[in-house]
């Protein structure tokens, strides 16, 4: 699928997240400027979450239940990728928040599969166009068998 601008990966972000229920984890991956952040937005927007930035500094940002109840963790694991990352991904200790919320990992291949043993991939890729992206996804577990966007 193609997504013409921030507008319109936000738009994506909503149209998922009226799927997903509580203990969802997402795992978003693609470059920088992608569109990760931009799609974890449209997420909270549809959540009834303000003030969704991204986490790459601080690693995870917990944001309480909006409109619709329902709390969002957003992770970056940019900086944990490496040889002791997955250690330091364990050490979020995320488990109790995650039963509980939606989850959107960034940049977390090879690490999201330590907390969730079902959860959805989605990959953003820039195209020819310049604010153009591509967007594909893979389910991973029983809960995402089949699913479509």
């Amino acid at each position: 699928m193609i997504i013409s601008g921030v507008a319109e990966m936000k738009a994506q972000g909503e149209l998922l997240a009226a799927q997903l229920k509580i203990g969802d984890v997402i795992l978003l991956s693609g470059p920088l400027g992608a569109g990760k952040t931009a799609f974890t937005q449209g997420i909270a927007t549809f959540l009834g979450i303000a003030g969704v930035t991204s986490p790459t500094f601080v690693i995870t940002r917990i944001h309480e239940a909006g409109s619709k109840a329902i709390p969002l963790v957003h992770i970056d694991a940019y900086r944990l990728q490496g040889s002791d990352g997955s250690a330091l991904f364990d050490d979020l200790d995320l488990i109790d928040h995650i039963e509980r919320s939606i989850t959107v990992v960034e940049w977390g291949e090879g690490l999201v599969d330590r907390i969730a043993d079902q959860y959805l991939e989605i990959q953003l890729a820039h195209t020819a166009g310049e604010d153009a992206r591509e967007l594909t996804w893979q389910g991973h577990g029983e809960r995402w068998n089949g699913f479509s966007l």
